[in-house]
């Protein structure tokens, strides 16, 4: 099954939804952190999530972007149109971004010019796990875990039908955006359908760019090829039962976007996924739920110079996971679980850095909570089997078939003190172990996105860490704060270092294992200034620091966000709210030789919004401006800005106003 929605489908769609006007019970998703916790108790781990209307007022056009200045959160910001989430200083495979809890599969932890498979606009909810509590999925999520949920999937009954309609335009990429949803069932069956469209043109910028296509170099405010078209949607249903559930999804994404680091180099990206999902509750003797999800992807994407095919990446998986919670031990609660994994990754063309692989892994891994008179510990460990295998390529000779097999070992250890009703302290230590990716062993070609020829090691052993995490949170009425410090310590960190070397006019850097530390400091809260029957103001607060050196050489690691403090107002009244404030980065010259510093800067932001009733239905109304001031900013943490800083400013001004209907 292949759902593919036209723009005049999801046209009729809208109008057929607006329409409605019968009254129905809207269904909502519990707005609870859960990724990090299978038992669905108080995290021990620092987490975050967004949903409803705070999701809407922050969603950008990459997910990175999405959740950058979220504290210990910054983006790999690759233009408007790729970015992932850096954690606590970590990207690539060191952060782990799941579907619904399940594998997301696509190829953006390869380059940085490769988005990711979703767009924030079809998301619900996203969930952010940092630090020792991402283990349960893996080595590749030392840095934490991002999860996008769908509600594809429903996982409980639902009756009548509900839905919600959302429709944007904005000024500094001429964003039209719009997307539907709508779901119904009884308490024996639940549908679900969405679809999705939205289209941008060059990203307006304070400065004058070159952009040179067809041999002629034009200059304009804009960031050249910096245009996307993204569209998808899914159908999925679940049947209910007095225990359970059992249900299936299917969905699709397509995405064609310019990569901006070459004026006439674009992507066309397509994904399919299909998943299926149940979970059998109120069992009785061992085990008390059992829940499991497997899923399976195809994902292409054809990178276009000038319209002309270039290189094409594939990649397609399965990926299934079960857990099952067992009946308590006195005190002793927990789930134990298994994941397998299996991809197969190709890349056919002039820029195939990488060759022909396969990926197996398997893993086993349990969670624990041991409830206190003072609180609880909890205990985690996972240990997995994976074997990662080249295949060589049938055109391109410097490839060669081998293989390499791992057997990565992580475990956690955490506290929470409940020390008064208000406050609350946290504790975490664990020691992870990661096995290098497929490209980190045996890459050797030219890779565009870091401007260099980049070269495996086949000997690459498992990147092992000591991680600590110390958490103090506050929280009075409708006063909060919370403060983490954490420090990693890495025995064999995979670096990706300049060997000095030039190969086809571009430097050599190979992977190299290095001793390295991160260390840093996030802080988040907020204050109420007034509350009244009808009116409130908050003061929100953020911030953090994360230093981060290779301590084999003693330098400073790459692409390391400066110290970064935020502060916004938020007044509601009534069903009016406006919401201001500012994000500031510091200057950060702790880069490593050769590399250049990037200016500090200060991005405004504000919000209007405006809720109302439509006879059974609710409008939210809004209205906000990003970078208000139109301030020229470079980030810290984009590789273009090295690379190609001609090209990599953050967006200029841009006004946006939507929409969202919900009924």
């Amino acid at each position: 099954m292949h759902p593919n929605f036209s723009r005049s489908a999801l046209g009729a769609a809208i109008v057929i939804l607006c329409s409605h006007t019968a009254a129905q019970s809207q269904v909502q998703l519990k707005e609870v952190t859960v990724t990090g916790n299978p038992l669905g108790s108080e995290l021990v781990a620092p987490a975050t999530q967004y949903s409803g209307q705070g999701l809407l007022l922050r969603s950008q056009s990459t997910l990175g972007e999405t959740l950058n200045n979220t504290p210990g959160v910054s983006s790999t910001y690759f233009g408007p149109n790729a970015s992932r989430p850096v954690i606590r200083g970590l990207d690539g495979d060191r952060v782990r971004i799941l579907s619904n809890s399940g594998a997301a599969l696509d190829a953006s932890s390869l380059s940085y010019d490769h988005a990711v498979t979703a767009d924030p606009i079809s998301v619900e909810r996203i969930e952010v796990l940092r630090g020792p509590g991402a283990l349960l999925y893996g080595g590749n999520a030392i840095g934490g875990v991002v999860n996008l949920i769908d509600n594809r999937i429903p996982t409980e009954p639902m009756q009548g039908v509900s839905g919600k309609v959302d429709l944007g335009l904005a000024s500094g990429n001429r964003e039209k955006g719009a997307g539907v949803l709508i779901e119904g069932g009884t308490a024996r069956y639940g549908l679900h359908a969405d679809v999705f469209d939205r289209s941008t043109q060059d990203v307006r910028v304070p400065v004058s760019l070159g952009c040179t296509k067809q041999g002629e170099t034009s200059f304009a405010r804009r960031i050249c090829n910096s245009a996307s078209d993204v569209r998808g949607g899914a159908v999925g249903g679940s049947l209910f039962f007095d225990k359970g559930y059992v249900g299936a999804s299917a969905s699709t994404y397509r995405s064609d976007y310019g990569t901006v680091a070459e004026d006439e180099v674009t992507i066309g990206m397509k994904s399919n996924r299909y998943a299926i999902e149940g979970e059998l509750r109120d069992l009785g003797g061992w085990f008390k739920s059992v829940k499991a999800h497997a899923s399976h992807t195809d994902y292409t994407h054809t990178e276009f110079d000038a319209g002309e095919t270039g290189t094409v990446f594939k990649n397609r998986g399965n990926d299934f996971r079960v857990e099952a919670r067992h009946a308590k031990i006195g005190a002793l609660d927990g789930v134990i679980g298994i994941q397998v994994e299996n991809t197969r990754f190709s890349a056919d063309g002039e820029e195939a850095f990488a060759p022909y692989s396969r990926t197996r892994q398997a893993a086993l891994f349990a969670y624990e909570e041991l409830a206190t008179s003072w609180g609880k510990l909890t205990f985690g460990a996972r240990t997995e089997s994976v074997k990662v295998e080249s295949e060589g390529n049938p055109i391109v000779p410097r490839f060669v078939p081998a293989g390499r097999d791992f057997n990565p070992t992580s475990y956690a250890l955490g506290a929470l003190w409940k020390l008064t009703p208000q406050w609350n302290l946290t504790a975490n230590l664990a020691h992870s172990e990661r096995a290098p990716k497929d490209y980190e062993l045996f890459a050797d070609g030219p890779h565009v996105a870091t401007g260099a020829w980049e070269v495996g090691n086949a000997d690459l052993g498992k990147e092992k860490s000591l991680n600590a995490d110390v958490g103090l949170q506050w929280k009075s009425g409708h006063h909060s704060f919370k403060v983490n410090a954490f420090q990693s310590n890495f025995s064999n960190y995979l670096a990706l270092a300049a060997t000095g070397a030039v190969e086809d006019d571009l430097p050599v850097f190979a992977y190299q294992q290095v001793r390295a530390r991160f260390r840093g400091l996030e802080a988040g809260g907020s204050i109420r200034l007034h509350d009244s029957a009808s009116s409130a103001l908050d003061l929100e607060l953020r911030g953090d620091v994360v230093r981060a050196t290779n301590t084999t050489t003693g330098e400073p690691l790459p692409r390391i966000a400066p110290v970064r403090a935020g502060a916004t107002l938020g007044w509601t009244q009534g069903d009016w709210g406006a919401r201001l404030g500012f994000d500031h980065s510091a200057r950060q010259d702790r880069v490593p030789a050769g590399e250049q510093p990037t200016d500090a800067y200060t991005l405004w932001s504000a919000a209007l919004t405006y809720k109302m009733a439509a006879g059974p239905n609710n409008l939210l109304w809004y209205a906000r401006v990003d970078n208000a001031a139109d301030k020229l900013a470079y980030s810290a943490t984009s590789i273009l800005t090295q690379t190609a800083p001609g090209k990599s400013p953050l967006p200029g001004r841009s006004f946006k106003v939507g929409l969202r209907a919900s009924f």
